[in-house]
């Protein structure tokens, strides 16, 4: 009989924080960072992206792009608009920094149109770690 009320017990144990863990479910939110040119940084970062979404696929992910990060994102230069715009109808987000685009005399027009903008990179990504977003670098 013991044994009966141990192998009950452990069953609604089992039970209960089972349905404790699906009721809480964490919202995962990450900002990756590319400061890079380098388009093969720019492929493994397509890959990161959909390797998260693979698993977490309701994750706030914002990507935010500055320095010679932006050619990934510039019109006529770069290759990636397809893969892009399929991880903008995921629901990732891509962040252009605006003084890099000053720095560099680009116009936001020269930007693909799926990117939004923000006035610095740097600060975007510490505004999102304060509020508690991960952090990853972007690429290699």
């Amino acid at each position: 009989m013991k044994i009966f009320k141990f192998f009950a017990l452990v069953l609604l144990v089992s039970l209960a924080s089972q349905s404790y863990a699906q009721k809480k479910t964490k919202e995962h939110r990450i900002v990756f960072h590319l400061s890079t040119p380098d388009t093969l940084a720019y492929r493994a970062l397509t890959k990161q992206l959909t390797n998260v979404l693979a698993v977490w696929p309701t994750a706030k992910i914002e990507v935010v792009v500055h320095n010679k990060g932006l050619g990934m994102v510039l019109k006529g230069k770069s290759q990636f608009e397809p893969e892009i715009q399929s991880l903008v109808n995921q629901g990732i987000s891509f962040a252009v920094c605006e003084n890099s685009l000053k720095q560099q005399k680009l116009t936001k027009e020269q930007i693909f149109s799926q990117a939004s903008f923000v006035p610095s990179g740097l600060v975007e990504i510490v505004e999102k770690q304060e509020a508690g977003w991960s952090y990853i670098k972007a690429g290699f």
